[in-house]
């Protein structure tokens, strides 16, 4: 996988699956969102960095548009959320997304360990911390 940085986009496999979801049609988008987490959570084998990354740009993009989280501003994050376009998300993918992000930080995923290996995990935290404080204020507010 290439990595350029720790954001939830700064990676080909993120970067991948936003242009996916930049070139789906509008009304697919948000069940493009809800698989990217369901592929995660609903997994108990070993989580591949892939899955991992896709989940991690669908968690930015939830805890964007549904939380008043940090804003997509990426250039590798999908262009129509960038020009201020927006999916339409439903609130139950908050709780979802946790879950996701739990997932993907545990000790049974590649992209936790990748990131683990590289600087014991610090850099991928840091940018996690705003993502999960979002959503957690959803969740509890």
């Amino acid at each position: 996988m290439g990595t350029w940085d720790s954001g939830p986009f700064d990676n080909d496999s993120a970067a991948d699956w936003c242009g996916g979801l930049d070139d789906a049609d509008p009304n697919d988008r948000a069940g493009m969102v809800r698989q990217a987490l369901l592929d995660v959570t609903e997994s108990a084998d070993y989580l591949d960095v892939d899955e991992g990354a896709a989940a991690m740009a669908a968690v930015a993009i939830i805890a964007a548009e549904c939380c008043d989280g940090p804003p997509v501003t990426s250039a590798y994050a999908p262009d129509f959320l960038l020009e201020g376009g927006r999916i339409g998300l439903p609130d139950d993918l908050v709780p979802l997304a946790l879950r996701a992000l739990d997932r993907v930080l545990g000790e049974d995923s590649e992209l936790w360990q990748l990131w683990e290996e590289a600087d014991g995990g610090r850099s991928l935290l840091t940018e996690v911390g705003p993502l999960r404080a979002a959503l957690m204020r959803r969740t509890t507010g």
